[in-house]
């Protein structure tokens, strides 16, 4: 399934207390950066994030998601809508993500 636009609007609003949110298109899903950093995407009409320790412990009954096969689990964020939940979620995992690789030239 193809996410639509519509939701990633919805995913933005909710995102739009921080500065520095990026998306990338890719394959119909959408990959979600925080400055610089991978977050996590939205597959499925349904935003995903990585599972660090910050994310598990705020969400702790947030349940485990398969963005496609083959890719490792990540969790799924349900309330979209609430863009204090998600300002705090977003800013607390962000130290625990690896940095963004470096492009070869």
């Amino acid at each position: 399934m193809v996410s639509s636009k519509t939701y990633l609007d919805r995913v933005l609003n909710g995102l739009s207390g921080l500065d520095e949110i990026t998306y990338r298109s890719m394959m119909g899903e959408y990959v979600i950066y925080y400055r610089g950093k991978i977050v996590g995407g939205i597959y499925d009409d349904r935003l995903l994030i990585k599972p660090t320790a910050s994310a598990k412990s705020l969400m702790p009954a947030a349940s485990y998601v398969l963005p496609y096969d083959g890719a490792k689990e990540m969790l799924y964020v349900e309330n979209i809508d609430d863009k204090d939940n998600l300002t705090e979620l977003l800013e607390s995992i962000y130290p625990e993500l690896p940095a963004p690789k470096s492009k070869k030239k």
